[in-house]
């Protein structure tokens, strides 16, 4: 997909595996850019089911993320998602947290010292567990 896709990339599609997201800044340039992008799926042989599209939406969910005219911002249900994590009990959950949490690390001001006593303590408690395996 990236490959079909490499001339408009960043111009006014983006693509991640099968999914693929075309903007514009007007409505006109939507319906141009609609059409090249449908069109190369054509000339690549390609299909795309229509119950899976979504056409002309002001807003969209799209890989973690809100996307609209006023730019990206995070996806509430994640917001959620991280307020809601039960406390870890163990390394595995304290990477699986801030695995999750960084992912949206740059919408969140100061995020590495927010996260420090947390990123310590899995480093230390990883180092620990390898140290006794040897």
């Amino acid at each position: 997909m990236n490959r079909i896709y490499r001339p408009y990339l960043d111009h006014f599609v983006v693509v991640f595996v099968d999914d693929i997201l075309t903007y514009s800044k007007s409505r006109e340039e939507h319906g141009h850019h609609l059409h090249t992008t449908l069109q190369t799926l054509r000339e690549h042989q390609l299909y795309a089911k229509l119950e899976k599209c979504d056409f002309w939406l002001q807003e969209i969910q799209f890989l973690g993320h809100m996307v609209s005219q006023e730019g990206i911002s995070v996806d509430p249900t994640k917001v959620e998602d991280v307020t809601k994590w039960e406390r870890t009990k163990n390394v595995f959950e304290i990477h699986s947290f801030l695995r999750l949490a960084g992912y949206y690390r740059r919408f969140v001001e100061n995020f590495s010292r927010i996260t420090c006593p947390m990123t310590r303590l899995a480093l230390i408690t990883t180092q620990k567990v390898l140290f006794h395996s040897l």
